[in-house]
């Protein structure tokens, strides 16, 4: 199974037992309040089955405002967070950006795209990674550059975790990406020591690039569009 196809069935897994958690709470909230599912389902608008259902976790088409009306009648309240997770799924453009980056590496350099990082449980991966030169390297690829603090210091905590020394970020080659860089100041040479040129040139002979770099990659104009 690829692993945007695992990622989506972990997320429907998760679901599920959420909802069952979500459940459980909500059956002896009910239970305490020493209400019936008959006088739950009247208040909130659903039938006295579907009541069950929902506390057996066995509704997975229950609405937010279904559960929050469920969880006031029996004196809780519903809340909703999000949490950081894994790396967002991939669109043409990254991809895009991900083949220009391959097609520049020497033969005897080898390229995978969405590698985790070696640690049980983490949902974290490289966009791509490169074996084959003197230590492994890992990539990441930005179609926008927004934010340069948070992309820096999403790709310094997956290098300390995964143990690796050098890491490519790839830019598409825009104006606003650019004018980004720039923006960022000298702080870029700090994690990024290595020119693009230099980062280019050293894997295009199958070389070890000797640091992380910054590389601007051109990607085609409708695929780069939307994500600029």
């Amino acid at each position: 199974m690829a692993t945007t196809d695992r990622r989506i069935a972990g997320a429907s897994r998760k679901a599920d037992q959420m909802l069952r958690a979500a459940g459980d709470e909500l059956r002896l909230a009910r239970l305490s309040s020493g209400l019936s599912q008959g006088f739950v389902g009247a208040a909130i608008g659903v039938s006295r089955a579907e009541v069950g259902r929902i506390e057996r976790g066995e509704a997975p088409w229950v609405t937010v405002q279904v559960l929050a009306r469920f969880a006031t009648v029996v004196g809780l309240d519903l809340s909703i967070r999000m949490f950081p997770g894994g790396p967002p799924l991939r669109d043409r453009g990254h991809q895009a950006l991900l083949s220009a980056f391959r097609s520049v590496l020497h033969p005897r350099l080898a390229f995978r795209t969405e590698v985790p990082l070696p640690i049980p449980g983490d949902q974290r991966a490289w966009d791509g990674f490169v074996t084959g030169a003197e230590v492994p390297i890992g990539v990441e690829a930005e179609m926008s550059l927004r934010d340069w603090q948070r992309v820096e210091r999403r790709v310094a905590l997956k290098q300390r975790d995964a143990n690796v020394d050098r890491v490519i970020l790839l830019l598409a080659d825009t104006r606003s990406n650019r004018a980004a860089l720039r923006a960022a100041g000298p702080i870029v040479a700090e994690a990024f020591p290595v020119s693009g040129d230099r980062a280019r040139s050293a894997l295009s002979g199958g070389r070890d690039p000797g640091g992380s770099s910054v590389m601007f990659v051109q990607v085609p104009r409708v695929l780069g569009a939307a994500g600029v």
